[in-house]
């Protein structure tokens, strides 16, 4: 039996999406643009999954633009977002624990001339609002930090980076990656006092390949993909209705189960450290706030051969981000954890799949490497 911990990387396709994508894909086939009868059906299809998932978001419809993932959605929001704003300023504020979709783009704006600052997060990886404070300029035109980190489930006080900035008239755009956070965590584009906010589908049970951006009312940000006038003349390209209808699809049954979902893996995570401790006293693990991320080291493996190990018995779970491919965890470095530590990190991502099954599973796996560790 499979137990699949990697939630964070990617989720199973729940079925209700994977109904919503055949139907696009084998009667509502047509294209949104089209006038004839087809295209009309497809066009109301489009519109209804762009309001499914912008009402689980808290945002209107037209506020949400559909990108290919949630990379594009960074990528777009930094780049336009800092590029609309450069007559007030080239400086741009953001953190040393982003995913690479926001490294990169940060990378990308200091070679066109903008100033970043990377702020440092605190022990338990949170960026403090504090530190926004500190580094706030008057030229400061774009602030973007992750909502949930990816790797330790840490929640920053984005609403309170909001504040910070009304009070001290700053004209400066804030974005969140907020791909970990959606459907995981409560918020709304509003309660975080957000211009920009991204998502994705494949976090929250729909394929891969969809994403979105929430674009405020009234910020008018340069295309990213040019082309033609799909999405209000936002972003170019034939929409990807499968992929869109299993979004919105996956959605609706997300915002209805949220709150049960979400205490579920609240409790799981609990359990799990609580578990781990009694049998590993040495265990080492990132305290955070997010209920379905939790980092965890086990003192005298390397992060590699415990996942092989878990893997032996049909347990999943990841090393740091997916998207690393091997390499040292820049968030866990971040955080000023020590080498050994790091380097016998995992991730456990949990998900409203997720079973006791699964988490006794993990448990008696980690306990037992620790045992073999124990009789060498």
């Amino acid at each position: 039996m499979q137990h699949y911990l990697d939630n964070s990387a990617t989720t199973r396709v729940c079925p209700e999406a994977a109904e919503a994508a055949l139907r696009a894909m084998t009667e509502i086939y047509g294209n949104p643009s089209s006038t004839h009868t087809l295209g009309r059906e497809a066009k109301k299809l489009l519109d209804q999954s762009r309001k499914q998932v912008a009402d689980a978001l808290g945002c209107k419809a037209q506020e949400l633009v559909f990108t290919s993932c949630g990379s594009e959605s960074d990528n777009w929001a930094l780049l336009s977002g800092a590029e609309s704003m450069k007559r007030r300023g080239k400086h741009v504020i953001s953190s040393a624990v982003e995913h690479d979709a926001i490294r990169k783009s940060l990378e990308e704006l200091e070679s066109r001339g903008f100033e970043v600052t990377r702020l440092r997060p605190d022990r338990s990886g949170v960026i403090p609002v504090e530190a926004v404070a500190a580094a706030l300029r008057e030229d400061t035109v774009l602030v973007s930090l992750m909502l949930v980190n990816n790797e330790t489930g840490a929640v920053t006080d984005v609403a309170g980076v909001s504040r910070l900035l009304r009070e001290q008239g700053s004209p400066a755009l804030l974005h969140t990656d907020a791909v970990q956070a959606f459907l995981k965590v409560p918020f709304t584009p509003k309660s975080l006092g957000a211009d920009l906010v991204s998502i994705s589908g494949h976090k929250v049970h729909a394929p891969k390949g969809i994403g979105a951006l929430y674009v405020r009312a009234g910020l008018r940000l340069k295309p990213f993909v040019l082309g033609g006038s799909q999405e209000d003349g936002r972003r170019a390209g034939t929409e990807a209705m499968p992929q869109i209808a299993a979004f919105g699809a996956a959605c609706a049954v997300g915002k209805a189960g949220m709150a049960e979902n979400t205490a579920r893996m609240a409790g799981f995570k609990a359990q799990i450290i609580e578990r781990l401790e009694a049998a590993i006293p040495e265990l080492r693990y990132v305290q955070s706030d997010a209920p379905h991320i939790l980092s965890i080291s086990l003192p005298g493996w390397r992060s590699e051969v415990l996942m092989n190990y878990l893997e032996a018995r049909e347990v999943y779970v990841s090393k740091s981000s997916a998207c690393k491919k091997g390499g040292r965890s820049h968030v866990l470095e971040a955080i000023g954890l020590d080498a050994k530590t790091i380097d016998g990190a995992i991730r456990i991502g949990l998900s409203r799949f997720t079973t006791q099954e699964d988490i006794d599973a993990l448990c008696e796996g980690l306990t037992n490497a620790h045992a073999c560790i124990r009789h060498r």
